[in-house]
């Protein structure tokens, strides 16, 4: 059966940069909603500039396209992030947006709703829920490779998954979407709880995790 989780997760990321403005904060350090939003535009328009995001020598290019982007009348803007890629971006391959574009769609929404006041946790879908969690399944170990620690995430549930072997060992415990979070380097939003000695706990939190 066909998901379109990351159809919905998009929708959220519009609904939040729209409700907080071109000029609020985010949780990605020095960047406000406006560069948030063109960093997904660029992403999915201008593959061809998109290596920075990954491969530093090429980090000038993706940040001068980002910032054209960025200049755009911020309805335009978000237009262009609501319309999602065009035909010739491999995110318009049939199955490439959900498998690529929902766990960056959910970080980069709570990264807008974590970064304004009173923000409180949303209630997703058991379905998206569950989508993350395999990602987190999937991807664990990439995304915990970095820590100086044993890591362990755990569901509520019991499910866990071994992030990086050593010890000692610190364990992250929360819900799929809690745990893609504090993964991605978001671990001082992420409401989740660590086990473990607080030389670990003080490890991990200040980890440099994510892809």
């Amino acid at each position: 059966m066909t998901t379109h989780f990351a159809r919905e997760e998009r929708a959220a990321l519009v609904q939040a940069l729209r409700g907080a403005g071109p000029d609020a904060p985010t949780l990605c350090e020095g960047w406000t909603c406006r560069d948030l939003a063109a960093h997904v535009v660029a992403r999915e328009r201008r593959v061809d500039a998109a290596g920075g995001i990954v491969i530093k020598a090429l980090a000038h290019r993706t940040a001068r396209v980002q910032a054209e982007f960025a200049a755009l009348p911020w309805d335009e803007l978000l237009a262009l992030v609501v319309a999602g890629p065009p035909r010739r971006s491999v995110f318009s391959v049939p199955g490439v947006d959900e498998v690529a574009n929902l766990v960056e769609f959910f970080v980069h929404c709570e990264d807008v709703r974590r970064a304004q006041p009173g923000w409180e946790p949303r209630m997703l879908d058991a379905g998206v829920g569950e989508a993350l969690w395999r990602r987190v399944s999937g991807m664990g170990r990439l995304m915990g490779r970095r820590s100086p620690v044993g890591l362990v995430v755990r569901r509520p549930d019991g499910q866990s998954v071994v992030a990086r072997k050593g010890t000692p060992v610190a364990t992250v415990v929360g819900e799929p979407e809690e745990l893609v979070l504090f993964l991605s380097g978001r671990q001082q939003h992420a409401v989740v709880h660590v086990e473990g000695s607080p030389e670990a706990e003080a490890a991990v939190r200040g980890a440099k995790f994510g892809m």
